[in-house]
C-alpha cells in the first residue's frame, strides 16, 4: 500500500487510467470484430465500410498509447489482405 502522499495520487491515477485503457482496447477489439462478421458473411462493401471505422480506432488506439505502433500495423496490414480477399475468385 502507498506510503506517500504522492505514492497514493499516483495509485489513484493509475486505477483511473487502467479503466480509461481497458475501454479502448476493448473498442477496438470490437471494431475489430465488426470487420470479421463482415468477412464472414461475404459482404465486400460492408467489410470495406467497417475496416475503414476500424482502421480509424485503431490508429486512435497508438495515438492515445494503448497499443503499439507495429501491432496495429501488422493487425491492418493482415485485416486488410483478409477484406480485399472477399469476394475475390477462389
Amino acid at each position: 500500500m502507498a506510503n506517500h502522499k504522492s505514492a497514493e495520487k499516483r495509485a489513484r491515477q493509475t486505477e483511473r487510467r487502467t479503466a480509461v485503457n481497458q475501454s479502448r482496447k476493448a473498442r477496438i477489439r470490437t471494431f475489430v470484430r465488426k470487420v470479421e462478421e463482415a468477412i464472414a458473411s461475404g459482404d465486400k462493401a460492408t467489410a470495406e465500410a467497417a475496416m475503414r471505422v476500424a482502421e480509424a480506432e485503431m490508429a486512435r488506439g497508438v495515438s492515445k498509447g494503448v497499443a503499439h505502433r507495429n501491432t496495429v500495423a501488422r493487425k491492418t496490414s493482415r485485416l486488410a489482405k483478409r477484406v480485399n480477399a472477399v469476394g475475390a475468385p477462389a
